[in-house]
């Protein structure tokens, strides 16, 4: 007799949402039900690094799009385990689950902490971040990814050098006078150190992304004494519960079948 098989869609692009998807691939002892997988991606990166089970790549046309989309395919759990700062595709899951009456769980890594040493400076938006600058120094390590460098592109910012990291080249506008480093991490604490001295960086601006992949520039940036902006992460919409890793939405998701 086959095994009943759940499908869960996950909004994906990030590590957890990979490990998630080799989490739930993977059998679990005890458990009656196989999942199928299916991981969609933005396509905003040209060489992701994909997971496990099916994928997609490509946007649903907005909530409509995406609860038509669930529905056709029979999916069973909806998973948003999208960058912590992709608020309209948050937004447009939680609107089309309830649309196609599907469960969702929100997948979030936990924010960064500041500790003793830090110099950050909290910043609401892009927009706010790129207007602390002229204050805080002259030669910026920007590492907010290639989406939304406009804002620091305005009046204001065209006295300041920008080092530029991202996993693919950015599209103008940009900064008048920047350097693209095209790179994709997880970093360590030596390289970033190097990077800081041999760019002669004096003030790094980062979104509150959490996790350990990029968090070394932190350390270095305290040790060197360079202030930090930092970009403050959107909420998750209300009412959506939230999972911190991806074992513990791998729980919750079999839990919705456990008595199954």
């Amino acid at each position: 007799m086959p095994v009943p098989l759940v499908h869960v869609l996950v909004l994906g692009g990030t590590t957890e949402a990979r490990r998630l998807a080799e989490n739930l691939a993977a059998p679990a002892p005890g458990f009656p039900l196989r999942f199928r997988v299916t991981t969609s991606l933005a396509g905003r990166v040209a060489a992701p690094r994909l997971p496990p089970g099916e994928v997609r790549v490509g946007g649903f046309g907005g909530p409509e799009g995406l609860a038509a989309w669930m529905r056709e395919h029979g999916v069973d759990v909806l998973v948003d385990a999208t960058h912590p700062f992709a608020a309209t595709m948050s937004r447009n899951a939680a609107e089309a689950a309830a649309l196609a009456h599907v469960p969702l769980l929100a997948l979030r890594r936990p924010g960064w902490v500041a500790q003793d040493g830090d110099r950050w400076h909290s910043a609401g938006s892009l927009e706010e971040a790129a207007g602390l600058l002229p204050a805080l120094g002259e030669r910026v390590f920007l590492t907010t990814g290639r989406m939304g460098l406009a804002a620091f592109a305005g009046a204001g910012t065209d006295a300041l050098w920008f080092l530029v990291r991202s996993v693919d080249a950015p599209e103008p506008p940009c900064p008048a006078r920047m350097e693209v480093l095209l790179d994709r991490g997880p970093f360590d604490l030596d390289g970033e150190r190097e990077l800081l001295r041999r760019h002669r960086i004096d003030v790094l601006v980062t979104k509150d992304s959490g996790g350990d992949a990029t968090a070394p520039k932190l350390t270095a940036a305290r040790e060197a004494g360079i202030p930090v902006v930092v970009v403050r992460r959107p909420p998750v919409p209300q009412g959506v519960p939230v999972a911190r890793t991806p074992d513990e939405a791998a729980r919750r998701v079999r839990r919705l079948y456990a008595s199954g």
